[in-house]
């Protein structure tokens, strides 16, 4: 520095040699173009005094310089300065138009920086820096005074949200290029990360076993479950081994940057996956499930899940049953279990059968309601009237409410005594309040037999208490068929002489010699008093005649012609009658 401002003071001073066979202008040029060359050089300088926004520099030119304040210290910080300390600068120009010679710090800082970076690119060296800006496509970096780009994908081995945790804090970066003639720098935190890792995961990996337990942080959430950083390996913990009761997805538990403490489950040394479980670490809710909810027992729980077949319902935390769907309803059938139950809805259900070993408990939410069909069953004995609106019409017969939830059915043979089932159908439509008889409770079946003509009694029932089987009645023709004719008895009781029942003599069982309203007189063959019919026939009462008036008036070996014994009794018959 000396030898500097010896050189400068003789530039300064020319003596008359200087002249000797030179001019002035000469001279000059040489005198400014030595002083010039320190332009664009680091110089060591010493701070002669302070000023509200400068530090004056002596740099040993002919003039001082002054650096702004600002340069010494970053932005809201006081600069730790103070006259006498020795700086680097930058000589920018050696005189500007006031004479007075530009210097930076900052660029000084840069020229050392670039420097070093140079010598850490070559020798593959990571470098220290801080991110404190944001620019398009990603991020800029202060290494030391010389500024990098950060590319977005260069900054953690996976996609960060939120960079805001690494703005600010020093941390060391790989140079992956730099040109200094154009000032560009570009710089990675990822391949830091990925050589850290390497080696934090060759040296985990070499001690993993199953069983460990280990401390790592969520990385990655995804909808199947979330990726744990385990100190240069990651782990995945599914969403099934998260905890023990339902979770429908991993940020119901987790998020991003949480510690968590996990089990290594499985271990594959090939592809070095690693599986975790946190549910591992804690009790396991279903031992002694068996003892702790007996069959037949009555819980309150919670609704976890809705599906087409049922619902889950969550006794305690990790411990649930399934409501089947033909367990939810004594009387909604073929009913989806989202219109009976809802999500997180408090329900009572019965204990029906537990499996621990298949983790299972299957539960009845029906049982803990009272059986509408055995409650009726006690409330209506059978005989007893009910009343109810016809809510449904079929082929077969009437649908009859008798509660909110339950109907009753009046078979079509029902409705009437004296009409036949389709015609009386005929008589009620949907909606028409009617009384019936309960006939019949079916629990097991759930069914419910009504009678309409039962409410009245039988017109028929006397008829068919004294007619037995074997006796003689007098019938009316109501209608001719090609196969028999049918008959009333006494006008209420129904009956039917088939064809070959017509006559004795075939030539005579012919349905078209009767006519309708005609009384004939006919042996009773059968009596199906359910059914209120009778089985009849002609033919077997002129048999039983003709054997009769032979017993009586004698027989073909006395003598007497068969004409001679009938006509007789067909005689006597006219005169008794």
């Amino acid at each position: 520095m000396q030898d500097l401002q010896l050189n400068m003071a003789s530039a300064a001073t020319p003596t008359a040699d200087h002249f000797r066979g030179e001019d002035f202008a000469t001279l000059l040029d040489e005198t400014l173009g030595r002083d010039t060359g320190f332009e664009g050089s680091v110089v060591r300088g010493r701070i002669v005094r302070l000023t509200d926004e400068f530090a004056i520099v002596d740099v040993g030119l002919k003039s001082e310089g002054r650096v702004s304040l600002r340069e010494f210290s970053p932005p809201g910080v006081t600069p730790d300065i103070k006259p006498g300390d020795v700086v680097e600068l930058y000589v920018e120009r050696y005189e500007d138009r006031d004479g007075s010679i530009v210097l930076s710090r900052e660029k000084a800082r840069r020229e050392e920086a670039w420097t070093n970076l140079e010598k850490a690119f070559e020798a593959n060296q990571r470098v220290n820096g801080t991110i404190y800006g944001r620019v398009k496509g990603g991020f800029t970096v202060d290494l030391g005074g010389a500024m990098a780009f950060l590319p977005g994908s260069q900054v953690d081995i996976r996609p960060v949200r939120d960079v805001s945790p690494l703005m600010g804090v020093p941390q060391p970066f790989q140079i992956l290029k730099m040109d200094r003639a154009r000032g560009n720098i570009v710089v990675s935190r990822r391949a830091v990360l990925e050589e850290t890792r390497a080696e934090q995961r060759s040296e985990l990996i070499q001690g993993l076993t199953e069983g460990m337990i280990l401390d790592g942080v969520v990385k990655n959430i995804t909808d199947y479950g979330a990726f744990v950083d385990l100190g240069g390996v990651d782990g995945l913990l599914h969403v099934t081994d998260i905890a023990w009761k339902r979770i429908n997805h991993p940020s119901e538990a987790l998020q991003i940057g949480q510690p968590v403490r996990v089990q290594v489950i499985r271990f594959n040394s090939d592809t070095q996956r690693i599986s975790l479980g946190m549910k591992q670490l804690e009790a396991d809710p279903w031992e002694n499930v068996a003892l702790k909810y007996p069959p037949g027992a009555r819980y309150t729980g919670r609704v976890t899940n809705i599906t087409d077949y049922g619902a889950f319902v969550e006794l305690e935390p990790g411990v649930e049953g399934l409501v089947h769907v033909s367990e939810m309803s004594w009387t909604k059938k073929n009913v989806h279990p989202g219109k009976i139950v809802a999500t997180s809805q408090e329900v009572d259900v019965m204990v029906l059968d537990v499996d621990s070993a298949k983790r299972r408990i299957s539960l009845g939410l029906k049982q803990v309601q009272r059986n509408p069909w055995e409650q009726f069953a006690e409330e209506h004995k059978i005989g007893s009237t009910v009343e109810g609106e016809i809510r449904n019409i079929t082929e077969f017969g009437l649908f009859v409410g008798l509660s909110a939830d339950i109907d009753g059915m009046v078979h079509m043979s029902d409705l009437s005594w004296d009409e036949t089932g389709e015609e009386a159908m005929k008589n009620y439509e949907k909606g028409q309040v009617v009384k019936a008889k309960v006939l019949d409770v079916d629990v097991e079946k759930e069914r419910i037999s009504l009678g309409i003509k039962q409410l009245q009694e039988d017109p028929a029932a006397d008829v068919l208490t004294s007619v037995q089987k074997g006796a003689i009645v007098t019938c009316t023709v109501t209608a001719v068929q090609t196969n028999g004719i049918e008959v009333k008895v006494d006008d209420v009781l129904t009956g039917f002489i088939r064809r070959a029942e017509l006559a004795r003599d075939k030539a005579e069982q012919r349905p078209e010699r009767f006519a309708v309203g005609e009384r004939v007189d006919a042996k009773v063959v059968s009596v199906d008093r359910a059914a209120r019919k009778l089985a009849l026939t002609i033919k077997g009462r002129e048999v039983e005649e003709d054997k009769q008036a032979i017993n009586e008036y004698g027989s073909s070996d006395s003598g007497a012609s068969l004409g001679d014994i009938l006509g007789a009794a067909i005689r006597r018959r006219n005169t008794d009658a």
